[in-house]
C-alpha cells in the first residue's frame, strides 16, 4: 500500500460518532499526539492503524482510499466553469479543493446546480421558457443519483438476489419462472398485444407485454413489476433520500430503481458475477449465456460493485448518431461532463459505421488515466415497412489496470501509452489545447485572437502563465 493521508475523513468519522481525539486514540491504541498528526495529514495512514479503524467503525476499508481528485476536479469546473473564467478561482485551486475537502467541493458542486435549477424555475415564472442550457433537468438528477452511489445499491441488489432464488430464476426458464410468481403470489396474469412496450393494469390485475418483445425483453417488464409490487416501500425510501416525494425526479427515480431490481432479478449477482469472471466478461457470450440482449448485459456489469465480491468497475454509456447521451452509469473514477458534449475521438462513434462488430479502443484522459473501452452498435426496430427505429451504441469501459482481466484486451499493448487515443471529458472542459477536433473553447482559457495568423488547431489558446501549468 502506498502513502495514503485520510486527515479530512478520519476527523469527520471521529466527529459523526461523538468522539474527542483523546477517546478515539484509546480505542485504537494509539497516543493522542500521533492520532493528531493522522488529522492533520502529518502521518500516512498504515495498514495496522487502517485495520483497527475499519474494526472500530465498521466501515470498508475504501472509506479512507484518497478521493478521486480528477472526477470531482472536472464536477468542479462543470459546476463553477463561470467562476474560472472570471478567474475568481484557478483550476490548481478547484484540485486542491477536490483533494484535500472533498466534503465541501461536492457541497459546492450541489449549491451551484441548486442555483442552475433555481435560476430555470425563474425563467419559467416569468414567461421565459427557454431554460438555461445547464439547468438539471429531473432526468439528470436521477443520474446523479445513481453516480453518487456507484451504480450500486446494496439493499435492492440484495432483496433481488434473495427473490430470484425464492421464484427459482435460472437461465431458460426466466420468464416462467416470473409468471409463476406474478400470478400465484399477485394474481397477475400476463398479456400480450398493443402498441405499447408494456402495461400494468392494476384494476384487472394484467400485465399488458408487446409481442415485437423479445423473450429477455418481456422478462425484464415482469421482473419491474415485480419490483413495484413486492417491494415499493424499499423503492420510495431510495427514492426519497435524493428528491421529494411527489417531484417528477421522485418518480423517475423510482423508475430507476424498479429497472435495477429488474436487473439484479433476471441476473442474479453471484451467477452472473461468477459467469463474467470465467468467460473474462465477454460481454456477446454473457447475453447468450443468459438470454437477455447486449445493452441489457453492459448496463448489469456497471453495477458489480458488491462489497467483499465486486467485479470490473465499469462505466456504461449510450449515445445516438447526433452524439447525446441518453444513458450512463459509472462505477469508475471516468467523468461524463454535462458541458459541450462527448469527445468526438471515443470510440462509441465509430460504431455506428460497422453495426454488429464490437470495436476496442484504449483511451487516454487529460489526467493520464487510460481506460480500454468496447462499443458496439445495437438496433431496436418497432417492426413494420416505414416506421423508424432506433439505433444506439453502447459503450462498456474500465481503467487499464483491470483490462487484463478482459477477453477484449488480447493481443493489445496496454503498457505501451503512446498507442492509447487521447480524449477528453467534452470540449468545453477539456484541457487538450492541441486537438484538432474541438468543436468548442475551453472554458477559463484565453483565446489567441491573431489576425495575421491561422492554426490547424480550432479555437487556439494564448499561452497564460497562471493556467499553463494546471
Amino acid at each position: 500500500m502506498g502513502k495514503a493521508f485520510a486527515g479530512a475523513r478520519l476527523r469527520r468519522l471521529r466527529e459523526e460518532r461523538g468522539l474527542s481525539q483523546a477517546a478515539l486514540a484509546r480505542l485504537l491504541e494509539l497516543s493522542p499526539s500521533y492520532l493528531n498528526q493522522l488529522e492533520h495529514d502529518a502521518r500516512p495512514l498504515t495498514v495496522p492503524v487502517l485495520l483497527r479503524l475499519t474494526e472500530a467503525f465498521g466501515v470498508e476499508a475504501g472509506y479512507f482510499a484518497p478521493p478521486d481528485r480528477a472526477r470531482l476536479t472536472a464536477e468542479l469546473r462543470d459546476a463553477l466553469g463561470e467562476e474560472v473564467a472570471a478567474r475568481r478561482i484557478t483550476p490548481g485551486e478547484l484540485d486542491e479543493l477536490a483533494t484535500r475537502l472533498p466534503a465541501v467541493a461536492r457541497l459546492l458542486t450541489d449549491l451551484a446546480r441548486g442555483r442552475r435549477d433555481t435560476a430555470e424555475q425563474l425563467a419559467v415564472l416569468a414567461g421565459d421558457r427557454g431554460a438555461p442550457p445547464d439547468a438539471r433537468t429531473p432526468h439528470e438528477q436521477v443520474r446523479e443519483f445513481f453516480y453518487r452511489r456507484q451504480n450500486y445499491l446494496h439493499a435492492l441488489d440484495t432483496a433481488a438476489e434473495r427473490s430470484a432464488e425464492r421464484i427459482g430464476v435460472r437461465p431458460g426458464r426466466v420468464r416462467e419462472a416470473l409468471a409463476a410468481r406474478l400470478a400465484d403470489g399477485h394474481l397477475v396474469r400476463i398479456a400480450t398485444g398493443g402498441e405499447q412496450l408494456h402495461h400494468y393494469d392494476g384494476r384487472t390485475r394484467t400485465l399488458h407485454l408487446a409481442d415485437r418483445l423479445r423473450p429477455g425483453q418481456q422478462a425484464f417488464r415482469m421482473a419491474t413489476q415485480l419490483a413495484y409490487l413486492e417491494h415499493d416501500a424499499l423503492l420510495s425510501e431510495l427514492a426519497a433520500q435524493d428528491s421529494p416525494e411527489g417531484s417528477t425526479a421522485f418518480a423517475l427515480t423510482r423508475i430507476g430503481l424498479a429497472n435495477h431490481f429488474a436487473a439484479a432479478l433476471v441476473l442474479p449477482y453471484r451467477a452472473f458475477h461468477a459467469e463474467a469472471e470465467r468467460s473474462r466478461y465477454d460481454i456477446e457470450h454473457l447475453a447468450d449465456h443468459f438470454g437477455v440482449g447486449y445493452e441489457t448485459v453492459c448496463h448489469r456489469l456497471s453495477t458489480l460493485q458488491r462489497p467483499g465480491l465486486r467485479g470490473v468497475p465499469f462505466s456504461f454509456v449510450r449515445v445516438d448518431r447526433a452524439g447525446n447521451v441518453s444513458k450512463r452509469q459509472s462505477a469508475t473514477p471516468f467523468h461524463f461532463s454535462r458541458t459541450g458534449g462527448t469527445c468526438p475521438l471515443w470510440n462509441v462513434y465509430d460504431a455506428f459505421a460497422a453495426p454488429g462488430r464490437v470495436h476496442v479502443q484504449v483511451a487516454a484522459m487529460p489526467d493520464g488515466r487510460r481506460y480500454l473501452w468496447t462499443a458496439r452498435a445495437v438496433t431496436r426496430s418497432p417492426g413494420g415497412w416505414g416506421r423508424p427505429g432506433k439505433t444506439f451504441a453502447i459503450g462498456l469501459g474500465c481503467e487499464v489496470r483491470h483490462a487484463h482481466r478482459l477477453v477484449y484486451s488480447a493481443g493489445l499493448d496496454l503498457a505501451d501509452e503512446s498507442g492509447a487515443t487521447p480524449i477528453g471529458l467534452g470540449c468545453k472542459v477539456c484541457d487538450r489545447p492541441a486537438c484538432p477536433q474541438r468543436s468548442a473553447p475551453a472554458i477559463g482559457r484565453t483565446l489567441a485572437a491573431d489576425e495575421h495568423t491561422s492554426t490547424f488547431v480550432p479555437y487556439a489558446v494564448r499561452a497564460d502563465p497562471e493556467l499553463r501549468d494546471h
